[in-house]
């Protein structure tokens, strides 16, 4: 078996032993995370902040830069922002995430593209205990050095993903001037 990258870099080229040949995508690396974040805040407060995008940076650690690329309707669907983070390990990830659905003040979806592609989900509940913010990730990394050292990488970029979600549970509590109850 033979494999070639094809000038794009998009597909791969490989030929069988028998003169057969089949094409297929480069392999890119799938995650799948979910984070709790407690915080004894009402609802709309919690919501405000996750809906704002544009605002991560003022109190998300890691949220380098977020840029408005489309607005969206009046209740923010389709709308399309470029997000750059960074964290602990020596790289920083830059996608762009449009709103896919939003049931104010409940659940925010959204789709990334880019250094990442995959569904974001936002479920808030709120209890007598304020209100937990449920967050999934599914992803799959784009970038080549990512997905050919992901069978080794996999605890370190999970790990860095806890390490961003952690500051952006004590970040958000912080600018709500609220306790963070949990984080999972």
């Amino acid at each position: 078996m033979l494999a070639t990258r094809a000038e794009t870099g998009e597909v791969l080229h490989v030929r069988l032993r028998k003169g057969r040949r089949r094409y297929a995508r480069p392999s890119m690396s799938a995650y799948s995370f979910l984070t709790t974040w407690c915080i004894d805040a009402p609802i709309g407060r919690v919501w405000d902040l996750i809906y704002a995008a544009k605002r991560y940076p003022e109190w998300w650690k890691g949220v380098r830069k977020v840029t408005e690329l489309e607005p969206g309707d009046e209740n923010g669907l389709g709308a399309l922002n470029r997000l750059r983070w960074r964290s602990k390990l020596p790289y920083s990830l830059e996608f762009d995430m449009r709103v896919t659905r939003v049931e104010r003040p409940y659940l925010l979806e959204g789709q990334a593209s880019g250094e990442l592609e995959g569904t974001g989900v936002w479920r808030l509940y709120e209890g007598t205990a304020g209100t937990a913010a449920v967050y999934s990730w599914d992803v799959s990394t784009t970038r080549r050095w990512m997905n050919r050292i992901a069978p080794l990488a996999r605890p370190a970029f999970g790990w860095n993903h806890d390490y961003v979600m952690r500051h952006g549970a004590s970040g958000l509590a912080q600018a709500l001037n609220a306790p963070l109850i949990a984080f999972d």
